[in-house]
């Protein structure tokens, strides 16, 4: 009895340590996160989607800019390799098009108006060159499938950048690539609950790797940014209280929420409200 119960204990130990290594972020020669602590981030610009400043917009990150708050965006690539800033992978939510970013030239784009504003989707160059450093940034790349082409692309366009950026990703092809060619740059896991929020695009046990970040060990993230709602969560816990990994909360809708989470990460991304504060975060 007393073997049978070592063996199951032994067994329980080894996939402990199993996991615990499955999930372990970056650990060594981990880049400075600091400066980009401390502000507020504003989830796809300072948007309003009722107004000429909608999301992802350059009127939207002009509002930001003007306002001192760091900005969370999203780039991805269209039919002819163009980096765009937009975030879903289709036009039927912001343009009430039932098409693809990716099947569209980005002359074709131009054609849509994002919601209900006379903006329309801009390139990622236009957009660093509104910005031009004076916010910090946290890009997030869309990567459809297996290619992480548009990390080359917007690599190669950041190199000459002279302001603050970090990149984050829910594809960790993306944050691999990172690990693998710009080791010097802070990168970042993005992760949800997939399951509890009802999606159903992939099997279930690919949700449940990406939820629990059973890859990190392979793409060395040196942040986890994470659905606010679930701050539970065992993996994103570790990640923080053992890992010292800092943690990036999306995206936090009212200041009730900024308050509530206030203990659980380190970097807020917010919309839907002003922040009491401003673009400082006050702990």
């Amino acid at each position: 009895m007393l073997t049978v119960l070592k063996v199951i204990g032994i067994i329980i130990l080894v996939i402990v340590v199993l996991y615990l290594l499955m999930i372990m972020p970056r650990m060594i020669n981990r880049p400075d996160f600091t400066p980009f602590q401390g502000r507020l981030y504003a989830h796809r610009g300072l948007h309003d989607n009722e107004t000429n400043a909608p999301e992802n917009s350059l009127n939207a990150f002009q509002k930001a800019v003007d306002a001192g708050y760091g900005i969370e965006l999203d780039v991805q690539l269209t039919k002819d390799e163009i980096m765009v800033v937009c975030h879903d992978f289709d036009l039927k939510r912001i343009c009430g098009a039932d098409v693809k970013v990716r099947d569209l030239t980005f002359e074709e784009l131009q054609g849509y108006h994002i919601c209900k504003s006379d903006q329309t989707i801009p390139t990622f160059e236009e957009v660093l060159r509104l910005i031009d450093g004076k916010v910090p940034l946290i890009i997030e790349y869309k990567v459809p499938g297996m290619s992480a082409k548009v990390c080359e692309m917007a690599d190669a366009l950041l190199q000459d950048y002279k302001g603050l950026y970090c990149v984050e990703s829910f594809h960790p092809l993306a944050v691999l690539w990172y690990r693998r060619n710009r080791k010097e740059i802070v990168r970042g896991i993005l992760s949800d609950s997939y399951i509890k929020e009802g999606m159903t695009d992939m099997p279930k046990v690919v949700y449940g790797i990406t939820h629990h970040m059973l890859v990190n060990f392979l793409i060395s993230p040196d942040f986890i940014a994470y659905h606010h709602k679930y701050y539970k969560d065992l993996s994103r816990t570790l990640c923080r209280k053992l890992y010292h990994a800092p943690a990036v909360a999306w995206t936090i809708k009212s200041q009730q929420q900024l308050e509530d989470r206030k203990d659980d990460f380190d970097i807020f991304i917010f919309d839907s409200f002003l922040p009491k504060d401003g673009p400082v975060f006050k702990n």
